[in-house]
């Protein structure tokens, strides 16, 4: 179970990605202005590795923008990650924290497919050893059960013959969205627009 502390971090998560996001070919504003909006969390079993979903809006660009960022936190440099280091800031309670864009990491792609299979649960972003039931996997009929690869870019190819597509920019959606992304099964979270609306839409999309 991962414990969250009430506590600072230096830099904060925000400036660490407005630093970061405009670096990325999916990100669409001016010089970010960001605020957080949503977002879930994966427990790590070895308790060593911070695991957020964090959901951010974006008044930067001509228009509104909501973006998907899954990160880690770890006590000390993922080995060969370098290319996916977001950056390192203090923590008031554990010290020099080293942030990564999730996709990069091992731990997370393991938790994420762990949660798509069923043997994972999601957890609330700021409360300890609370499920998220918000958070739903739409995937009947989709077979998950077999080894997954390492993540390419925004893509997780799970076998036999299925992509794990993680949303970058997260567009609202009727129903589960599914059918909106041509998918055959997604993964919903609900968010709030810069507007202040209530939205919701996939964050991942299974593709054959």
């Amino acid at each position: 179970m991962a414990v969250i502390h009430q506590t600072t971090m230096t830099p904060g998560k925000l400036e660490l990605l407005s630093a970061w996001l405009p670096s990325q070919p999916w990100y669409q504003g001016g010089p970010p202005a960001l605020v957080k909006c949503g977002g879930f969390r994966l427990d790590d079993p070895a308790g060593e590795v911070g695991i957020e979903f964090m959901l951010v809006a974006d008044s930067s660009g001509d228009s509104p923008a909501v973006y998907h960022v899954p990160l880690t936190y770890r006590g000390s440099p993922l080995t060969g990650a370098d290319h996916a280091l977001v950056g390192t800031a203090e923590h008031g309670v554990l010290g020099h924290r080293w942030v990564y864009d999730g996709i990069g990491d091992p731990v997370l792609t393991a938790q994420l497919l762990a949660f798509l299979r069923g043997s994972a649960v999601a957890q609330a972003q700021n409360a300890d050893d609370t499920p998220d039931p918000s958070v739903i996997a739409h995937l009947d009929g989709v077979d998950l059960t077999s080894a997954a690869q390492a993540f390419s870019g925004t893509d997780l190819a799970a076998e036999p013959g299925l992509t794990v597509r993680i949303v970058r920019a997260l567009q609202p959606a009727e129903g589960c969205g599914c059918a909106t992304t041509g998918a055959r099964g997604c993964v919903t979270a609900g968010w709030r627009s810069p507007d202040g609306a209530e939205q919701r839409g996939p964050l991942f999309t299974v593709l054959r």
